[in-house]
């Protein structure tokens, strides 16, 4: 199939009609049937029959979709990073952000860089630790920040800054609290597990283990920002990132370190063969800086 058989076909299938396919792709609807009923000839297959004026996807087109739809999502690359590396004119930065840092942080930083350099562009998405590599290589980003990435013999890393983990509670669930909140307070808890795969996790697991220390998990998630929501909706106190508690909108949820603190680095990764452009070292130093402002001592 060619990358055009494979663009009608899916846009077929996802759509569900020849007319909304051709709206999609910006050309005619015979053009849309001339392409897929010669994709079904060469191919010798039946993709789609009509049925009550509807096209309904065979078995055969189902699991061709399967494979075409990875097929069409690594072309679809191809071609942004085709236009990206044309883009010579301002930049392109393509930035790969940990979920909690997608709360407030990057696109602070993001909207800061525009301001500066207005020919700038991004392309943002959220990575968890165990997808940083894959996406670098595969050039879905460029840089991506993360908490204590893994090491690589590929990656380079680089030091922004440090963070903590916060216990995250409302007003109700704990009286006269200090400046930190000692973590044998937690022992016998009910709680919103901190079940991510990440090294922060890992490191607050070992901590409580140093210290004997038993929560009941009420609510286990694999997201800072799905625990932080579930604690501002009244399910329980939970440990978070401080990025993720400083981000909180809640007035009725406060937050507080732990002692003993579990701190974290704050790096950006990337290929050793593939540095950061001009554009994104500027924007590694401005995240960088502003980090470093919302880590101030907070009220």
């Amino acid at each position: 199939m060619r990358f055009r058989q494979i663009e009608v076909f899916h846009a077929v299938y996802t759509t569900g009609s020849i007319s909304a396919a051709a709206r999609t792709l910006h050309v005619s609807q015979p053009s849309v049937s001339k392409v897929l009923h010669h994709t079904q000839s060469q191919l010798g297959l039946t993709l789609f029959t009509l049925v009550r004026g509807r096209l309904v996807a065979t078995d055969e087109a189902h699991a061709l979709f399967v494979e075409v739809s990875e097929i069409f999502e690594r072309l679809t690359s191809l071609q942004k990073t085709v236009s990206n590396i044309r883009n010579v004119g301002g930049g392109h930065i393509r930035l790969g952000v940990v979920p909690s840092l997608g709360l407030h942080v990057a696109p602070l930083a993001i909207a800061r860089f525009r301001k500066l350099h207005p020919q700038v562009t991004f392309d943002v998405q959220t990575l968890h630790h165990d997808e940083l590599f894959q996406a670098l290589y595969e050039r879905t980003c460029d840089i991506a920040i993360a908490y204590d990435p893994p090491a690589h013999p590929r990656m380079k890393r680089r030091v922004l800054d440090t963070g903590e983990l916060m216990l995250l509670f409302r007003e109700d669930e704990l009286a006269d609290v200090g400046d930190a909140v000692p973590l044998s307070l937690l022992d016998g808890r009910n709680m919103v597990g901190l079940t991510t795969s990440g090294p922060v996790g890992d490191a607050f697991t070992a901590e409580l283990k140093r210290q004997g220390v038993v929560i009941h998990e009420v609510v286990s998630n694999q997201t800072f920002y799905i625990a932080a929501a579930l604690t501002g909706c009244g399910a329980g106190m939970t440990v978070v990132d401080e990025f993720t508690a400083r981000a909180g909108s809640e007035t009725s949820v406060r937050f507080r370190p732990l002692d003993p603190p579990i701190r974290f680095k704050v790096e950006c990764v990337f290929l050793e063969d593939r540095p950061p452009s001009k554009a994104a070292e500027e924007f590694i130093a401005l995240l960088a800086s502003i980090i470093e402002e919302i880590r101030a001592p907070a009220g």
